[in-house]
């Protein structure tokens, strides 16, 4: 944890950027992908029985939609479709918009403050993560259009935001570190700078820690809290 903060004072974000013609290919760690395929097959055969309980749980109490898709940022620059179980009311992106969840959030339904603390509603993008388009680790995959929190009177851009596009040389993940020690809602331009040095740093171990911390946070139900995650 000290390693990663050193590393961030000393990295330089204040010039934005902008879509590269050419984005060069990362190199991917030895067994990475072989982990997110043989993890995938058997998380879908373990969580079954947990998915059937949460799609009834999720048609009794409003009777909406199970799943939820959204169109996300993938490898290099490409869009692809993430699935979640649906934890906020079925009108929600047309009635507000695609924002990320605040604290207390009204869009949020009874079931899915549940699943958001254990991060169940993520289960469903093992799909994705078997497909190719995420992996178990790495950056978080940012939804297309969304519409972020205001900084200096401005309203924020991905896309602008320094680091955005280099994020973008791997797959995007299900955890990774920012997911894991910081809040949600720090700023795009902070959470990039994590993201990269995941990339920089990333093996087959440090993906098999994250993931063993990440379910530990789910165990504990701590993926809602700004605090501690881990403490």
């Amino acid at each position: 944890m000290h390693q990663i903060k050193s590393y961030f004072r000393d990295t330089d974000s204040s010039m934005a950027q902008v879509r590269p013609i050419f984005m060069p290919k990362i190199k991917t760690p030895i067994l990475k992908r072989t982990l997110d395929i043989t993890l995938s097959l058997l998380m879908i055969f373990l969580s079954a029985p947990v998915s059937i309980m949460i799609a009834l749980a999720i048609k009794l109490d409003d009777g909406g939609p199970i799943i939820y898709r959204q169109k996300r940022w993938g490898r290099y620059g490409t869009h692809f479709h993430a699935y979640k179980f649906r934890t906020m009311k079925a009108d929600s992106d047309d009635n507000f918009g695609i924002k990320q969840a605040r604290d207390n959030d009204s869009r949020i339904t009874r079931v899915g403050k549940v699943l958001r603390a254990k991060g169940l509603d993520e289960l469903p993008q093992i799909i994705n993560i078997l497909l190719g388009d995420m992996s178990f680790v790495g950056p978080r995959a940012l939804a297309v259009g969304e519409i972020l929190a205001a900084e200096n009177g401005r309203t924020l851009n991905y896309e602008a935001t320094p680091n955005f596009w280099k994020r973008l040389g791997v797959r995007p993940g299900l955890t990774g570190i920012s997911a894991i020690f910081f809040a949600k809602d720090i700023s795009p331009r902070k959470k990039f700078r994590y993201d990269l040095f995941y990339i920089r740093n990333q093996s087959f171990w440090l993906d098999l820690n994250l993931i063993i911390l990440s379910i530990w946070i789910s165990v504990r139900g701590k993926w809602e809290v700004r605090g501690k995650k881990l403490g």
